[in-house]
């Protein structure tokens, strides 16, 4: 099985690394995204992320305990062999997506809740609660549409 040593492979691994990080993912949650991108084969043992990132064991269990509920990275194991491997889902990223814009409405709610405590305050203090509230409920009204939108590219793509 190919390592990650290269060069080039070690500075992507860890780009990806830092934009996760600045997302609020641990360096090695976004490493372990890094490498799963371009490994080959396209899936890992815990054991080989550990010797291809050069980090413990544990450091990508807790990785994978970030990683996989959001849908991007997932556990699969082969028949016969008890080891556990991961991979990028076929859809992860659009899971992960959807999973990140489910959670728009909920926000909206406790915005507008917010609102209504504010209400007889200060207009600047409301401000920074309006413009908040009213951008979250535009994502909640487009989400919907822009996510139809990329299920018909898909579909599309996916034609002969």
């Amino acid at each position: 099985m190919p390592d990650i040593t290269d060069d080039a492979d070690l500075a992507f691994v860890d780009d990806v690394a830092t934009f996760f990080a600045r997302e609020g993912l641990p360096l090695i949650a976004g490493r372990v995204i890094g490498c799963l991108l371009i490994c080959d084969p396209p899936e890992r043992s815990a054991a080989d992320l550990a010797r291809d990132l050069q980090a413990s064991r544990s450091s990508i269990g807790n990785a994978m305990r970030l990683l996989t509920p959001s849908g991007l990275v997932e556990g699969f194991h082969r028949r016969g062999d008890r080891q556990e491997y991961y991979r990028i889902s076929t859809d992860g990223w659009s899971r992960m997506l959807a999973n990140r814009y489910a959670t728009t409405a909920g926000f909206r709610q406790i915005l507008e809740h917010g609102l209504t405590c504010l209400d007889g305050e200060s207009p600047a203090r409301r401000e920074r609660l309006e413009n908040v509230t009213e951008l979250y409920r535009f994502l909640e009204g487009e989400l919907p549409q822009l996510w139809a939108r990329w299920e018909h590219h898909v579909a599309r793509q996916r034609e002969p």
